[in-house]
């Protein structure tokens, strides 16, 4: 909870590398999600090349900060094929399971990310010489937060909640 808690979108971070080891406990959180079927779909690209996270930057839509960061994580999906019972594609479900593990493993070892779902996956695929078949699911900047984090608006569990049937 203390993580859940901690955690923000890191929009801004300090000038200095991320540690091997912290930066592998990050990818192993990930490594131990849970996926449907047990396919384990995912795929990390670490990326720490100043020109190639300035490119990430441009392809997330201008986003500077993402080329500030002293690593981006690219998470894509070797599959994507496969729809759960329920109607959803597995690949999104399980890939960002994996990367909300990564992001609450990232604040214990006090850094800090921020989940990017805004940018053009081809021109991300082109950047990394990611294949056509492989999907890009998002991109996590990780590094140590230069700002302190906001105050979090969230709703209350009364308005989220509801107990054994739908209320309108």
């Amino acid at each position: 909870m203390d993580a859940i808690r901690e955690r923000f979108s890191v929009r801004s971070y300090e000038s200095g590398d991320i540690e091997e080891e912290k930066l592998e406990r990050v990818l192993e959180a990930a490594r131990l999600a849970p996926s449907a079927r047990n396919l384990q779909e995912w795929r990390f690209v670490v990326v720490r090349d100043a020109s190639a996270r300035e490119a990430l930057a441009d392809a997330a839509k201008g986003q500077q900060f993402v080329s500030e960061a002293p690593a981006v994580i690219v998470a894509c999906s070797v599959q994507s094929d496969y729809v759960m019972t329920c109607g959803l594609h597995a690949f999104a479900v399980d890939v960002s399971i994996a990367m909300a593990y990564m992001t609450l493993q990232a604040v214990e070892e006090g850094l800090g990310t921020c989940w990017i779902g805004a940018f053009h996956a081809d021109r991300v695929k082109e950047v990394l010489g990611i294949p056509e078949e492989v999907t890009v699911v998002g991109m996590l900047p990780i590094g140590y937060p230069a700002t302190e984090p906001p105050a979090k608006k969230r709703l209350d569990l009364a308005e989220i909640v509801m107990h054994e049937r739908w209320r309108g």
